[in-house]
């Protein structure tokens, strides 16, 4: 029972919703009641009762009209308001470079009065606002996922008004004739921070967001530590922890915890007004394929009117007319069209794809080469470690896993390069050698069990140092370690440093004869590398060193996106017949990363004006190849710009390459791109499905109504059957079957 009052709750609330958006609906709905029952009354017969018939009726009947009764003359009534309101928007569609087929549903409203089948009449104004109430749905049901966006927009701000602070720094005077009546505890309270329109707030304001709220602008956190669900910015669906100093973005919602944050940027300016302006630049634009559609407006006008004309000088009867015209549906060219491409519009953004303009999305799906950067595009962002190499002859208790923690504790204190990868790597051994220790292995280098993952929940960490570009030591547990070049780790103390040269092998005997007395030290550290092998042409290494000793070098790699060859099949499996790496890193390590993950064709060692070379020799539009290019960097934006379609990769924050794109990735996941073309494709199949099935059936329609075979009121409804399939089937290009 309560199940069918709720839904009896729903149904009303939407019928409640559909009249506020399309007043006329109710209205003609309602007019249904006076035509069955007063639609031959006429009063004014009884007033002119006394007078002949002849002159009653010559007073009375109208030309074309005859004499309606007063339902009839209702009817008339809401088919003249229907059809000036639609005039107006024909002319409104022509000023914008639109042609419609409203001059069909014009003409059968008007043709049915003439000949006086005014329940066909009432049916085509039902049809044309029960249209309008459909679209309204099928809009707001394709663009749920971009009107989500939009309603998550933020809206105000909590900007910090205490003296010191942010505008407080300004405003410190007036704060404190503030503050003049109050006792100071009171006035800290009340005057904490001022909400006001987002509009409002300036780069330097301290602002603070409440748990749950939307983060009003780009920022940087000032509070220790906050919990950020990033899902409405590009889709990642576990809430990120982010520290003092990290940036913050527009759109993200804040967790269980207030946090306080300096605005970097206007609200005009941060990233959820970006992607707002993408959404709406997606929504305003109309595809090539719709144009298309409107196009086959003037020959379905055309097609109707002979038919419908045909049928009414054959026969003889001005009914046929209005026969075939009631059957003459608009809607497949008027509404499923756009429906199918905002739906699909909307399938993207769900999958974390925003598009600059529909006509990407008819571009999408035609697309036959992509290029791709290597380095953030195919592989991870930084280096991974991809093994540890204990120095051969040097005994040491300390395994793999072990040099690995140590080296991560110290290098999570540098901004190398390499740092991230090796922290990664080092934190994920910890958790190894927990779970040994967890496990009962007490095989611990020290009697007391105090190296590092071995009875101490935490490493203790002292002294960090980070000599630039050489490498970063300090204590661990109370022994030494360096991580970094060579000659770094390999130094007794910090000042050899200086006098150690790091060189290759195949400068040793230039170096003994420029620099005698260090070539004996260049030559322990040729020894040393060559005691540990070769690496491979892809791959850089660090050395660690404990308590003066080297004793491992972790070896790294730019390592493939752990789903960037199945994405790559999947393109291939899509008929893409291309796939290309456009890298300026060098060949031997381009080709490695290409026959792992599957690019069938490299270009290496180029500089970004080459890049734009090698993709414009392969671009257009019509017959030609439609090249996209898949980039994630800021020296990406000028090859993203020239391709026919650039894709960027992003997180979710801005960068060059987003702004030069048509293609905009949020959630840093590779596997979108195949995923987009697929949504692409499905759309416009659907949207072509539902326009030339829609006008089969009208076709069919009227061929039947010529020849008598469907009345003319029959016809009024069975077009509006025609115009529910065809919207629709168009509906469905939101629903997730790629």
């Amino acid at each position: 029972m309560r199940s069918l009052i709720r839904f009896f709750q729903r149904l009303c609330a939407a019928v409640v919703r559909v009249c506020r958006l399309v007043p006329m609906l109710p209205v003609v709905v309602i007019a249904a009641i006076p035509l069955a029952a007063l639609g031959q009354w006429r009063p004014w017969d009884a007033a002119l009762a006394g007078q002949p018939s002849a002159a009653s009726a010559s007073s009375i009947a109208i030309p074309v009209l005859g004499d309606p009764g007063v339902g009839q003359w209702l009817v008339i009534v809401l088919v003249l308001i229907i059809v000036t309101d639609t005039i107006r928007g024909m002319i409104d569609d022509i000023r914008n470079g639109q042609v419609g087929v409203d001059l069909l549903a014009v003409m059968a409203m008007l043709s049915t009065v003439a000949v006086h089948e005014y329940w066909a009449s009432w049916a085509v104004t039902l049809m044309i606002t029960s249209g309008e109430a459909i679209e309204e749905y099928a809009q707001s049901k394709a663009e749920h996922s971009l009107t989500a966006l939009v309603k998550a927009a933020p809206q105000t701000a909590h900007v910090v008004t205490l003296p010191g602070v942010g505008r407080g720094k300004i405003q410190d005077d007036a704060a404190n004739d503030g503050f003049r009546h109050t006792s100071s505890a009171q006035s800290a309270t009340a005057q904490r921070f001022a909400t006001v329109p987002v509009a409002q707030v300036q780069p330097g304001d301290v602002l603070m967001v409440l748990p749950g709220e939307i983060v009003p602008v780009d920022g940087e956190l000032l509070s220790g530590e906050a919990t950020l669900d990033l899902s409405a910015i590009n889709g990642e669906p576990v809430p990120r922890t982010v520290f003092a100093g990290a940036r913050v973005m527009s759109g993200a919602v804040n967790g269980s915890a207030a946090l306080t944050m300096r605005a970097t940027q206007p609200a005009a300016e941060s990233q959820y007004q970006r992607i707002l302006q993408l959404v709406e630049s997606a929504q305003e634009s109309r595809p090539a394929v719709v144009k298309t559609a409107d196009r086959l407006a003037v020959p379905f006008t055309v097609l109707s009117l002979v038919i419908a004309g045909v049928a009414w000088a054959v026969s003889g009867i001005p009914t046929r007319f209005a026969q075939v015209l009631v059957l003459a549906t608009p809607c497949p060219l008027l509404i499923a069209a756009p429906v199918a491409y905002i739906a699909g519009t909307s399938r993207l953004a769900a999958a974390g794809v925003l598009i600059k303009t529909q006509d990407v999305l008819e571009n999408l799906g035609r697309v036959t080469q992509v290029f791709f950067d290597k380095t953030g595009t195919l592989t991870v962002k930084q280096p991974q470690v991809v093994r540890v190499e204990m120095l051969p002859g040097v005994e040491t208790q300390l395994n793999e896993d072990h040099v690995l923690m140590m080296a991560g504790v110290v290098e999570g204190y540098s901004v190398h390069i390499l740092s991230k990868g090796i922290a990664k790597a080092g934190t994920e051994a910890m958790a190894r050698l927990r779970a040994r220790f967890a496990a009962g292995q007490r095989d611990c280098p020290e009697p007391e069990a105090s190296m590092p993952g071995h009875g101490r929940d935490y490493p203790v960490v002292k002294s960090i140092k980070e000599t630039a570009g050489k490498g970063v030591s300090g204590e661990v547990n109370g022994h030494m370690v360096r991580v970094g070049r060579l000659s770094f780790a390999a130094a007794a103390d910090g000042a050899a440093d200086s006098h150690r040269a790091e060189t290759d092998v195949d400068s040793l005997g230039r170096l003994r004869a420029q620099h005698p007395l260090g070539a004996g030290k260049a030559r322990n550290s040729a020894d040393l590398r060559t005691r540990f092998g070769m690496l491979q042409p892809d791959e850089m290494a660090s050395y660690v060193s404990v308590d003066g000793r080297l004793i491992a070098r972790i070896v790294l790699r730019d390592v493939p996106r752990a789903n960037a060859k199945a994405a790559l099949a999947a393109l291939h499996g899509l008929g893409i017949s291309k796939l290309t790496m456009l890298t300026g890193d060098k060949r031997a390590s381009a080709e490695i990363i290409a026959r792992e993950v599957g690019i069938d064709e490299v270009h290496a060692e180029l500089f970004p004006e080459d890049k734009v070379d090698a993709v414009a020799a392969q671009g257009g539009f019509g017959d030609r190849p439609v090249t996209m290019m898949v980039g994630d960097g800021v020296n990406d934006a000028p090859v993203l710009a020239a391709a026919d379609l650039g894709v960027a990769i992003t997180d979710g924050t801005s960068t060059a390459a987003s702004e030069s794109a048509q293609v905009v990735i949020m959630n840093d996941d590779i596997t979108a791109v195949p995923r987009a073309i697929a949504i692409a494709r499905r759309t416009k199949r659907i949207m072509l499905q539902a326009v030339v099935a829609g006008l089969a059936l009208a076709v069919i329609g009227m061929i039947a109504a010529a020849f008598n075979l469907i009345p003319v009121v029959i016809g009024a409804f069975l077009q509006e059957g025609i115009d529910v399939v065809s919207i629709l089937w168009a509906l469905t290009a939101v629903l997730d079957r790629d």
